[in-house]
């Protein structure tokens, strides 16, 4: 039986920059079908935080196509941009975190931009804290926290609003052991939720650790990557 899902991601013959320098992304191809969950491992430099980020903003590549939950890139209108954009959850590996927020105002920010009214908002922030054990760092603004506890601020709040799409660029980088399996943890619940999860690493032993599927990204292109033993600890 064939495979129908619907292809939520789709890459064909794209060229894609970091600002303006040269091409880091060369004649690349990529499909992500809904409810994927998708490693791509690579070295620093090898273009994961230009693929994520071009995918995030939604716009055309110079060269190539990108199609988002079946919408040609090129041929849409900045309503309809904003809108897909809205179904994207990304974590950033520089976070962007706002300063000037507490701990759970960041966390509930996109449900805030999302229109929710307060009393649907406070419930699901303080679950999740609580799910991410920063429950009592709430009223702490992010200089007053720790690297990872930053971390797990900015992927919390990529989450929170249940995004069809989740980019996340490094997500676990900052995380010791067992932090980092509750994270991991979270994104398999988020998966088996529906969301459909890119997720960019150098670790190459990542894969080992999640039952998703993993591909290298090496001079500007895909490669298959090594087959590694999945460990299911998200059971």
């Amino acid at each position: 039986m064939s495979d129908q899902r619907e292809i939520i991601v789709e890459l064909f013959g794209a060229a894609m920059k970091y600002g303006s320098g040269p091409d880091v992304l060369r004649d690349f191809d990529l499909t992500v079908q809904a409810g994927s969950f998708l490693l791509i491992v690579g070295a620093s430099g090898a273009g994961k935080t230009t693929l994520l980020t071009s995918i995030a903003r939604a716009a055309a590549p110079a060269i190539g196509r990108l199609t988002l939950f079946g919408r040609d890139t090129a041929r849409i209108d900045r309503g309809e941009r904003a809108r897909i954009r809205r179904r994207i959850g990304l974590v950033c590996q520089d976070l962007r975190l706002l300063d000037h927020l507490s701990a759970a105002a960041n966390l509930a920010l996109p449900l805030r931009i999302a229109g929710l009214p307060v009393k649907q908002i406070r419930p699901p922030v303080a679950e999740l804290m609580e799910w991410l054990g920063i429950t009592g760092l709430a009223a702490r603004r992010p200089g007053e926290l720790s690297a990872a506890e930053r971390q797990l601020l900015a992927l919390g709040r990529a989450v929170i609003g249940r995004p069809d799409l989740l980019l996340a660029d490094e997500p676990t980088s900052l995380l010791d052991g067992p932090l980092a399996h509750r994270a991991l943890h979270l994104l398999g619940e988020l998966n088996r939720a529906g969301t459909t999860i890119l997720l960019a690493t150098h670790d190459p032993a990542l894969p080992a650790r999640v039952r998703a599927r993993a591909m290298r990204l090496a001079d500007g292109r895909l490669h298959p990557a090594a087959a590694t033993a999945s460990v299911d600890q998200f059971a």
